[in-house]
């Protein structure tokens, strides 16, 4: 788990095990996300163009409706990878950015360098995920543009019985979720508390399903708890 506080002039973080590695699940879509919205606010990469369908790149997921032929915005694919966690969506978008190799570099870059994520390992630690997000937060990934492309995406998702579900009314997280068999995973910007905004992410690998949910939202409790009373 790892916190790292934005609403003082310096970022302060606290941590347990932060770098421990746990299985990345659907985390990766969250990279993938933040380095198609970075080229997007570079006028690297069109959000309107199409990306089509392969055969390699199908998984099963909430949607039915590809194949041969069939062709996406990018934005339309960031809206079911971020919104529904789809995973072919997640896979072309990894295809269009160049593939695994180009995902990690991009996470590297960033100060990510214990990931390993997609077609390898897909591995990552709560330290890089929440690096990642500090780097959006602070311009680094494209800044508004981006942020103004990305957000919505990362947000009243169909997943929200983890850091979401702890958070008193008034704050609101921006992130994004992972579960595959025991591993149940958050990473979070939360905005809106007294304290200022902070990032959040917790990965776990032994709770699974309902009860890992349901600690995930515990601990966001207990840190929202934590914050506002600093």
């Amino acid at each position: 788990m790892q916190v790292i506080e934005l609403g003082g002039r310096v970022p302060s973080s606290w941590a347990l095990n932060p770098d421990t590695q746990f299985g990345a699940a659907s985390d990766y879509k969250l990279v993938a996300l933040m380095a198609e919205a970075k080229g997007v606010a570079a006028g690297q990469i069109d959000p309107n163009g199409a990306v089509c369908y392969q055969d390699a790149d199908y998984e099963d997921g909430w949607f039915s409706d590809y194949g041969p032929g069939a062709c996406f915005t990018r934005t339309e694919l960031a809206r079911r990878a971020g919104l529904y966690s789809d995973n072919t969506a997640g896979h072309m978008l990894v295809r269009d950015l160049g593939g695994s190799d180009a995902l990690n570099a991009f996470a590297h870059r960033y100060g990510a360098t214990g990931s390993d994520l997609f077609e390898n390992n897909n591995t990552t630690t709560a330290h890089d995920l929440a690096v990642l997000w500090a780097a959006e937060v602070a311009g680094q990934l494209g800044g508004v543009p981006a942020q103004t492309w990305l957000y919505p995406d990362l947000t009243n998702s169909q997943y929200e019985a983890g850091i979401p579900a702890g958070l008193p009314r008034g704050l609101r997280a921006f992130h994004k979720t992972g579960e595959l068999d025991l591993e149940v995973n958050d990473a979070a910007l939360v905005m809106g508390g007294p304290g200022g905004a902070y990032i959040l992410v917790i990965l776990t690998d032994r709770a699974g399903d309902s009860a890992g949910w349901t600690l995930i939202a515990q601990i966001s409790a207990a840190v929202a708890g934590f914050e506002a009373a600093r």
